[in-house]
């Protein structure tokens, strides 16, 4: 093992395959608040990495079966992720590598916006100039106001204790607005995530008029003939790692990870703008469902 190697380690990105991370090793180590060094023991001509990690907190062992039935989202709500707006209307021209967008993701009570299930955490990340901004995050929790009920706990991992001291959704949504000001909005089924923001403009006086694009309507431009559009299965097919899922920053890392291998793949089939990805995810399948 040599000396380059292990300065390497410690401060080059991360390689898998073809694709170069955003990490090193030892930023891996440190943000699950360990250590490792490297040692070398002469008398037996031998080297070595000393890893230092801390245990992880023991908890049951999840149900496999009910962790897959409780994944998946209803694949439509009641918004229009296709309206006409000012922003959507400047920006149609734009290449979509060329744009700002704000990749985000909910937490919530339950499934059902409109009919008292409420937010419980907002993340978000940014891609400029088509890189990631992995430093430029948004994550908060939010104070529902309301019971979380214990189903969901298992899968989003917030209980009630780590909320009672969080903002209520009329603090957070300023401070979200703000962030994603003057970016086109993109989410995983968006509709989703939207329907929870729009039930808040009367409340809030918030409106977000920004274009939107929907990683789950993407999928099924680019391959129609696939089964499935959940994010993990999208994730695979294109090669993105998941980890932090059910949690918002998390899938919203992994969705803009998944929204920039699709924006190559959307221009092999001549859909390079902003106004072509609308139109072209207005006419799959999906975009035609309702529930």
């Amino acid at each position: 093992m040599s000396t380059e190697i292990v300065m390497g380690w410690e401060t080059d990105a991360m390689r898998i395959g073809q694709e170069t991370l955003a990490l090193s090793v030892r930023d891996v180590v440190e943000r699950h608040d360990g250590a490792f060094w490297f040692e070398r023991e002469r008398v037996r001509h031998a080297s070595m990495f000393r890893w230092l990690l801390p245990l992880a907190a023991s908890s049951e062992q999840l149900d496999a079966a009910q962790i897959v039935r409780s994944d998946s989202r209803p694949e439509v709500y009641d918004f229009d992720l296709f309206r006409a707006s000012e922003p959507s209307r400047l920006l149609a021209e734009r290449p979509l590598a060329e744009l700002a967008y704000t990749v985000f993701d909910t937490e919530t009570t339950g499934l059902n916006p409109g009919e008292g299930d409420e937010i419980i955490q907002i993340g978000a990340t940014r891609i400029v100039a088509g890189k990631l901004r992995r430093e430029d995050v948004f994550d908060q929790l939010v104070n529902p106001q309301r019971d979380i009920p214990e189903a969901g706990i298992p899968i989003h991992g917030i209980t009630p204790d780590m909320v009672a001291g969080a903002p209520a959704i009329d603090a957070v949504l300023p401070a979200f607005h703000a962030f994603a000001q003057d970016t086109v909005l993109v989410a995983h089924n968006a509709a989703f995530d939207m329907r929870f923001l729009e039930l808040k403009q009367q409340r809030t006086g918030l409106v977000f008029d920004q274009p939107v694009l929907d990683t789950l309507l993407l999928s099924a431009v680019v391959h129609p003939q696939q089964e499935s559009h959940r994010l993990e299965a999208i994730a695979e097919r294109l090669g993105v790692s998941v980890l932090g899922r059910h949690t918002a920053v998390g899938d919203a890392m992994v969705t803009a990870e998944i929204f920039l291998k699709l924006i190559p793949l959307l221009a092999e089939r001549g859909i390079v703008t902003l106004a072509q990805a609308r139109e072209a995810a207005q006419k799959t399948y999906y975009a035609r469902v309702s529930y």
